[in-house]
């Protein structure tokens, strides 16, 4: 069966090649039968799994319609050129050709075909090269965006945040998600933007900004119905308890559902925050009536407090 797919493959490669020769009568290559001739070779050597000698067959498939101009069928041959790549475990490689299959896409006026390459190829090369498969991520978004298709844009915003999370990028991981948010926000999807407001908040506490943590917390009041709701007021505790050095409220904060049920990367986040200066924080009086459990320990804790400024504030 593979004799027979391999000797089929190479008839059409000699056909592709009569097509492409000139002479007295024939003044210009015939491209376009040439092209679907090595399209067919390309079809018969992937059948009989020689994945190197299809590769080829494709590209002379892809240069055979960019010399008639036809580049979405360029780009197409381009793109199944990097599909045999991928066969072969050569992702770099097949990215590259994938990469360059959507810049004719766009080039031809059809990016929505562009960013599903770039999609594709984001996904192949997830595993290996996560920096390449942001900048991938962040290029499709950016492609849908300019098409306003915002869902799609956003979709593949939050793959790149989350890889950025990962990959313990946090400064643009906060840049990432903040984009998410705003485009959230521009579709009224309101109950994902108090969503994003965590994650943000984590991802500014793991960066040791206070202060923009709460900033974050403070310009989402403004979201329509953010203001009284169970994100609202999570994220309220935990800034209180990071602001105390209080680690049993911000871990009591992360552990619950809310914050355990997000995506596993904020999640992950979540369960590891710890405070500044090792959680070390004075016991309010109550926490002491509490586990004393009687009058007496007030009695106590107000001697304490006499003692402790018995000698002034100095």
């Amino acid at each position: 069966m593979a004799a027979q797919k391999i000797n089929e493959a190479l008839e059409h490669i000699a056909k592709a090649e009569k097509y492409l020769k000139t002479g007295f009568l024939k003044w210009k290559p015939d491209y376009d039968s040439a092209a679907t001739e090595y399209g067919k070779a390309g079809v018969a050597f992937k059948n009989a799994k020689q994945f190197e000698q299809a590769k080829d067959a494709y590209l002379r498939e892809a240069e055979a319609h960019a010399n008639n101009r036809a580049l979405f069928h360029a780009a197409k041959a381009y793109e199944q050129a990097g599909m045999m790549l991928k066969e072969m475990q050569k992702l770099p490689e097949a990215v590259q050709l994938i990469e360059k299959a959507s810049t004719m896409y766009l080039e031809n006026g059809t990016p929505d075909t562009a960013a599903i390459a770039l999609e594709r190829a984001g996904k192949l090369i997830e595993s290996m090269n996560p920096e390449k498969a942001v900048q991938l991520y962040q290029q499709t978004a950016s492609v849908f965006e300019n098409e306003e298709r915002l869902r799609q844009a956003v979709e593949l915003l939050g793959k790149a945040s989350r890889l950025l999370v990962r990959g313990r990028r946090l400064d643009e991981a906060a840049l990432s998600i903040q984009k998410e948010k705003s485009i959230y926000k521009e579709v009224e999807n309101y109950p994902t933007c108090y969503k994003k407001t965590i994650a943000q908040v984590l991802v500014h506490l793991h960066r040791h900004d206070y202060v923009a943590a709460e900033r974050c917390v403070r310009e989402s009041y403004s979201i329509p119905g953010f203001n009284g709701s169970e994100d609202c007021a999570a994220l309220e505790q935990l800034l209180e308890g990071y602001d105390n050095q209080d680690q049993d409220q911000v871990s009591n904060v992360c552990n619950s559902p809310l914050f355990k049920y997000m995506d596993n990367d904020y999640a992950k986040l979540a369960l590891s925050l710890a405070v500044p200066g090792g959680g070390t924080k004075k016991k309010s009086p109550v926490t002491t009536l509490d586990k004393a459990g009687g009058p007496a320990a007030v009695g106590s804790h107000a001697e304490e407090e006499d003692d402790e400024y018995s000698g002034g504030l100095c």
